[in-house]
C-alpha cells in the first residue's frame, strides 16, 4: 500500500548549507518517527517558497544519502499570507502502516502549518 508522509520545515536565511541541514534534519526526523528505510520510499516531493532559491532541497536529500530515491522538486507559488523560508514535503512512502499511525512532522517556524500535530 502506497502512504503519503508530510512535513515541512523552515530556514532562517536563503542559505544553501542551512537548507540542506534543515532538509537533513526534517528527512531523518520523519524516517525515525515512521521507522521509514529508503528502499520503500517510492518518491519524495519538495517545494519551497520563492524566497528560497540558494540551494535545491532534493540536493540536501542526496547528501544525507537517499542516493537511490526519486526525489522531485517545485516552488510554491507565491502568496501574500505564505510562511516564508519554507520547505514542504511528501514522501510517497510503501507500507502497511495505517492512514492513523503515520507521524507528519512539523519543524521550526512550520509547526503553525499543522498546530494539532505534536511530536
Amino acid at each position: 500500500m502506497l502512504r503519503g508522509v508530510r512535513g515541512a520545515t523552515t530556514v532562517t536565511a536563503n542559505n544553501r548549507e542551512e537548507i540542506f541541514e534543515r532538509v537533513a534534519e526534517l528527512l531523518s526526523e520523519i524516517a525515525r518517527e515512521n521507522a521509514i528505510v529508503t528502499e520503500d520510499i517510492g518518491a519524495v516531493i519538495f517545494s519551497s517558497t520563492p524566497d528560497l532559491n540558494s540551494a535545491f532541497p532534493a540536493a540536501g536529500a542526496r547528501k544525507l544519502g537517499w542516493i537511490q530515491v526519486p526525489l522531485f522538486g517545485t516552488q510554491e507559488i507565491e502568496c501574500t499570507d505564505a510562511l516564508p523560508l519554507c520547505i514542504r514535503v511528501l514522501i510517497l512512502w510503501n507500507t502497511d502502516a495505517q492512514q492513523q499511525d503515520i507521524k507528519h512532522v512539523y519543524l521550526h517556524d512550520a509547526v503553525v502549518l499543522r498546530q494539532d500535530i505534536k511530536l
